[in-house]
């Protein structure tokens, strides 16, 4: 009978669900002044634009890389200024959930983890170009991943599949 209880939670250990981050790192850098140095002299009054995006493709088994772009326009009046973009990427081993939560973890959660460092390496970047710090606000992904949803319901789409 014991060894009935112990093989019992051995699979339900070998069954949980399990999340683990492996690595996160730079995918792709860059930075763009087209009007160095006169933009330098110029009053700064600047408009920033964020575009970002998110994909996930699955590696070996039970083994995903998700990356979050962050690209960033700021223009001085109608001239741009600078664009910086960061692809930040993050190995998460992901196993035992089932597709909806699969779904919601690459695509909310995972990139929740990967913002402050894509945020913190953007705002270096743009110092480094001699620009003003660049603090964005924080982003709510897990809004961003329902509305998502709801505009593919909407559409009649069906949800991509997590496992790409």
């Amino acid at each position: 009978m014991t060894d009935q209880q112990n093989t019992g939670a051995a699979n339900e250990a070998a069954n949980a669900p399990q999340f683990s981050l492996q690595r996160i790192y730079v995918r792709d850098l860059s930075f763009e002044a087209p009007k160095s140095p006169a933009i330098f002299r110029q009053q700064w009054e600047p408009s920033v634009a964020l575009d970002l995006n998110t994909r996930q493709k699955a590696l070996e088994e039970g083994f995903h890389e998700v990356v979050l772009t962050l690209s960033v326009t700021v223009k001085n009046g109608e001239e741009v200024a600078f664009i910086a973009e960061v692809q930040q990427a993050g190995i998460f081993l992901i196993q035992n959930l089932d597709d909806a939560s699969m779904s919601h973890t690459l695509g909310a959660f995972c990139p929740n983890i990967l913002f402050p460092y894509a945020r913190e390496t953007l705002d270096s970047l743009v110092v480094r170009g001699s620009f003003p710090a660049l603090m964005l606000a924080p982003v709510n992904f897990d809004a961003l991943y329902a509305q998502e949803l709801q505009r593919m319901q909407e559409a009649g789409e069906a949800p991509k599949p997590s496992l790409q």
